[in-house]
């Protein structure tokens, strides 16, 4: 089966592109809401999705708009906390604990 879509790699994301992600809507799960902070499955769709460079902009964005970096999950756990284990989250962890 052929891929219907190639992978771009090092493309350039505006700051509209990244601001965009302010606006995710956090969707139901199981006809539930979200168990969680709105704002920890923002940041996370946000880290799953950008570059270090990237995500550092959004974090200004972020806050700017009153936003919480330490948003917790339905675990009480905040991002910082759930990717401390990802291979290539230092820069990540680094950012999220400057904001």
């Amino acid at each position: 089966m052929k891929k219907d879509k190639q992978k771009v790699l090092d493309e350039v994301w505006d700051d509209d592109r990244v601001r965009s992600f302010l606006g995710k809507r956090v969707p139901s799960q199981a006809g539930r809401p979200f168990a969680g902070d709105p704002d920890f499955y923002v940041l996370r769709h946000a880290y799953q999705s950008m570059r270090a460079e990237d995500f550092s902009r959004f974090l200004g964005f972020f806050t700017a708009d009153g936003r919480d970096v330490r948003a917790r999950d339905d675990k009480g756990r905040t991002l910082a906390d759930v990717i401390a284990r990802h291979a290539n989250s230092g820069r990540f962890i680094e950012l999220l604990n400057a904001h």
